[in-house]
């Protein structure tokens, strides 16, 4: 080890070392994904430390409390400093810059007994202080290396700060989007969600978690919590095993297989039972199933969470139920600091547990070399060098553009012509800069780094072709007002283009933004319906955090164009303007499935087959599984996106026409662009099992590749099945493939594909 910094530190290197065992204790090992443990040398420094700590010590590694720079709920603790000071406290969220870490870490480190490094996390969720597109946005971009590219740019600058540790990613897939805290998924599929937790683990951590630029991630939240009742956030959550394990365990096994150092439980009530008190989630398959060895934190006062849900009768209960569930961290709550002193004197915890724990925590901070250089990642010279790096903007612009999906584009009206003048932008999201970065910034600029879109097309076409109007308000139950719709339209038929900006304002999606109506939000709607009818093609460019229910503008008859831009963050009014003017080629799919109304919720690609299904030949048959007077379509499938160009699929050809259980099967299919401009498509392969012991979905995605052709130009893409793609939880929740009849699909979106058949044999 090098020598380590500070008088406390010092004593640990000598007396600690002295006294520990032997022979290294097996309780301290953790094995996290592919990583390897760590040498003899750390599990000794761990376990002397943990025989030199009090309880007091020990209850406080197992304390992380916020600096209230931000917070998400209703408990502040204004004497964390005092608690740092008495090494009460193991870990502080919300602080950040390297002076003001490396000043709380001289407290922890030279001013407390035993001088252990405190661990800095935040959230960091999509950028630190550069701004990517929201999680949801990115998904858009089904590309896995862009993906793990902003994570590890986020993690670069949060590390130049001084901070260790993520909140993120989150991987639960999420279905409905009342929910808000969809903006921060990967959307509704189990393939694709899994692919990108995986991505995200890897950019925040990297190959090393010693090295000085990498931060431990947290795979959130653990589990089921996408699935809330009504889409209401902190809801309850019911289902059974198999739809448990088939689609909300996946991602979160992948995050861990990729290196996942953290865990953190989620808010909800799964079948009765607080998660945050949950042995068959924490024990059963976390530790016992999965063998993971990090450490698990909860979510924000989860703990005390625990009594108003109903399942403790006071916070000391909590606190019992939690750390004997599987709980190493309260976040705080100051549960664990207030409680559980007494009760392992109550008996109603071991110290074996505390032990066990405290362990797991010490690791991490093992692994980030925070005992050999406990100011390591407080570093000025390398925050003045990574902030907002010319690196760093360039990545989030590209980011954003990969993230935008072309949903309508009716008689080419984009892109836009290279000397398109008079550009009228109408609508309360053109000139907004805040609005771009959507929710959960953590330490982004909200008020001057974004590029808003009207700062974006004026650089593109110059400021005196583009002219501004707002037109309409996005506040929630706003009315028309006549006034202001009266002066946008007259700006709109003076215009040759006209762009209506609209969507969402950043704090209607996220955590604690929960919404029965998917339409436009305010006056918006009444707004675009004027635009329309002066005659003039309308592009409607959407920034937004959810789906939104578009029917009225994706009819024929309605707006030209509609590009959805998601929130795209700090580059964002450059990215769209790259997108409008074609410089940038649209390659964006959307990573779930947008209904026609709120009434259609929730809905998805990959539902189950129904015993009454609707045909084509029958589309209005009586008694049949279907609404009265909306289709069971979506507006947008899932896996949808359009380009400026356009590809064909050949036919698919399968290697053989059956698959051995034991062997592969190869489907290729040749992919034309047959346009006129180089583009980007994203081949997507899909599976249906005809027939099955439980009831199987119509279809599922299993593999995607993205391709970039130029006009005229073809490739063929190959995938390999085996019969783990084939795999389910069988009647008797055995987890593998039934021999018999399956189709698949390859193609464009997941309503616009190629089949062929094989068969499965023992």
């Amino acid at each position: 080890m090098n020598m380590m910094r500070g008088a406390a530190a010092l004593i640990i290197g000598a007396s600690l070392l002295a006294c520990a065992p032997d022979t290294p204790s097996q309780s301290a090992e953790v094995k996290i994904g592919a990583q390897s443990v760590i040498e003899p040398e750390g599990h000794a420094l761990i376990d002397g430390l943990i025989a030199q700590m009090t309880l007091e010590e020990k209850i406080g590694q197992m304390t992380l409390f916020s600096a209230n720079w931000s917070d998400t709920g209703a408990v502040n603790r204004e004497s964390w400093r005092e608690d740092v000071k008495a090494g009460k406290v193991g870990a502080v969220f919300s602080l950040f810059t390297a002076q003001k870490t490396r000043a709380m870490q001289t407290i922890a480190v030279e001013q407390t007994r035993l001088g252990i490094p405190l661990l800095f996390g935040y959230d960091v969720i999509h950028g630190h202080r550069t701004t990517f597109p929201i999680p949801l946005a990115e998904a858009a971009s089904w590309d896995l290396e862009a993906i793990e590219l902003s994570a590890r740019i986020a993690g670069r600058e949060a590390a130049a700060e001084g901070l260790h540790w993520t909140f993120a990613p989150m991987v639960d897939i999420a279905r409905d989007p009342r929910w808000g805290r969809i903006a921060e998924g990967a959307g509704e599929d189990v393939y694709l969600g899994s692919k990108i937790a995986a991505a995200r683990v890897r950019g925040f951590q990297g190959d090393d978690l010693g090295a000085h630029d990498t931060i431990l991630a947290t795979a959130k939240h653990f589990a089921a919590y996408g699935a809330a009742q009504a889409g209401r956030d902190y809801h309850t959550t019911d289902m059974s095993q198999r739809e448990l394990r088939e689609t909300y365990f996946p991602p979160f096994e992948a995050a861990l297989e990729a290196g996942a150092a953290t865990l953190m439980t989620s808010f909800n009530a799964l079948n009765g039972v607080p998660v945050t008190g949950s042995s068959f989630l924490l024990t059963d398959v976390l530790r016992e199933e999965w063998g993971f060895e990090g450490f698990v934190v909860t979510d924000y006062t989860s703990i005390n969470e625990m009594v108003p849900h109903g399942y403790s009768r006071d916070n000391k209960q909590a606190g019992e139920q939690s750390l004997n569930a599987g709980v190493d961290m309260d976040m705080q709550g100051a549960v664990f600091m207030t409680h559980l002193e007494q009760s392992i004197e109550d008996g109603a915890v071991k110290m074996a547990q505390i032990d066990t724990a405290v362990a797991r925590i010490l690791e991490m901070k093992y692994r980030l070399g925070l005992f050999d250089d406990p100011y390591r990642y407080s570093d000025l010279a390398r925050e003045k060098a990574e902030i907002y790096s010319a690196v760093n903007i360039a990545a989030a612009r590209d980011i954003a553009r990969k993230s935008i999906v072309l949903l309508k584009n009716d008689n080419d009206v984009l892109p836009l012509s290279s000397a398109a003048q008079s550009i009228a932008i109408i609508g309360p999201l053109g000139d907004s800069k805040s609005d771009m970065l959507g929710n959960w910034i953590g330490a982004g600029d909200r008020k001057t780094r974004p590029v808003s879109l009207t700062e974006g097309l004026r650089a593109r076409y110059g400021a005196g072709n583009v002219t501004y109007i707002k037109g309409a308000d996005y506040t929630l139950g706003a009315k028309p007002n006549p006034d202001a719709i009266k002066q946008a339209v007259a700006l709109a038929q003076k215009s040759d283009v006209i762009i209506a900006a609209m969507g969402e304002r950043w704090s209607l999606s996220g955590e604690a933004a929960s919404r029965t109506d998917l339409q436009l939000p305010g006056n918006q709607q009444a707004l675009l319906e004027a635009l329309v009818a002066t005659g003039k093609p309308v592009i409607l460019v959407l920034i937004n955090g959810r789906p939104l229910a578009l029917e009225w503008a994706q009819n024929e008859d309605n707006v030209a164009a509609i590009i959805e831009a998601w929130q795209p963050g700090m580059e964002g009014g450059h990215a769209i303007a790259d997108i409008l003017s074609g410089d940038y080629n649209p390659s964006g799919r959307l990573p779930l499935t947008v209904p026609r109304n709120v009434g259609q919720v929730p809905l998805y690609y990959n539902m189950l087959h129904t015993g009454r299904p609707v045909t084509d030949a029958e589309p209005n048959a009586k008694f049949k599984s279907r609404y009265l007077a909306t289709p069971n379509t979506p507006l947008y499938a899932f896996g949808y996106g359009l380009s400026y160009t356009d590809f064909k699929y050949s036919k698919i050809s399968l290697s053989a026409d059956s698959l051995p259980v034991s062997g592969t099967l190869t489907a290729s299919v040749t992919v034309t662009n047959s346009g006129k401009r180089a583009g980007v498509e994203t081949v997507q392969l899909y599976i249906q099992d005809k027939f099955g012991s439980v009831v199987r979905p119509v279809k599922q995605l299993k593999g995607f590749e993205q391709i970039t052709l130029d006009a005229g130009q073809s490739q063929t893409v190959s995938f390999t099945l085996t019969a783990k793609d084939l795999s389910f939880y069988r009647a008797d929740m055995s987890f593998g493939a039934e021999a018999g009849a399956f189709n698949i699909f390859i193609g464009s979106a997941s309503d616009n594909t190629r089949k062929a058949a094989f068969t499965l044999t023992d």
